[in-house]
């Protein structure tokens, strides 16, 4: 039989399905945390601290608890693309033929921001290339961009249409994660 070293954390890991900004202290996940020792309030007002950028958007977050210490740490997932499309244009839902019905229109500035979240998730090794995914995404559900198919914004992308304002963000892309 191996013994196990004392010293080693012993770590549990909670993950749950939240709307960002809404975690309660209520069933499920208050009787998990008191159960586990830690501040329900505490942990709960820092889940809602995290994860307010994505209001109205269902999103998973871990809960890493060091058993024996107590402490914990906090990892918040990313919405889906569409997630983050839909709510940028105030939808529900993808419209049954979003060639022809468009849901939304969004700056391309939007587009950038939405990459940026995304850019734990996605392979895309420059911004552009991200920017390039995000309106991939935005065309599929329907959502115009800086009044145009995003087919064509892709296209002028592409081109350097936008290279200037690419470059704005470039250090925030550039930044580690």
């Amino acid at each position: 039989m191996e013994e196990r070293d004392p010293g080693m954390p012993r770590e549990k890991v909670v993950t749950v399905q939240i709307e960002g900004g809404r975690a309660r202290p209520g069933p499920p996940l208050g009787p998990m945390l008191s159960q586990l020792g830690l501040n329900v309030k505490k942990v709960v007002d820092e889940i809602n601290e995290k994860t307010k950028q994505f209001e109205g958007m269902t999103i998973p977050v871990k809960i890493i608890i060091d058993t024996k210490t107590k402490k914990y740490r906090i990892e918040v997932g990313i919405p889906t693309t569409t997630a983050l499309l839909l709510k940028a244009v105030g939808a529900k839902e993808p419209p049954g033929d979003p060639m022809h019905n468009p849901i939304g229109d969004l700056p391309l500035e939007k587009i950038i921001e939405i990459a940026l979240q995304k850019k734990p998730q996605l392979l895309s090794k420059t911004l552009k290339a991200a920017v390039k995914t995000i309106l991939g995404s935005a065309r599929s559900i329907g959502v115009l961009v800086n009044g145009k198919d995003a087919k064509i914004v892709t296209r002028e992308v592409e081109e350097g249409v936008y290279d200037a304002l690419l470059a704005k963000y470039e250090e925030e892309w550039e930044k580690e994660e």
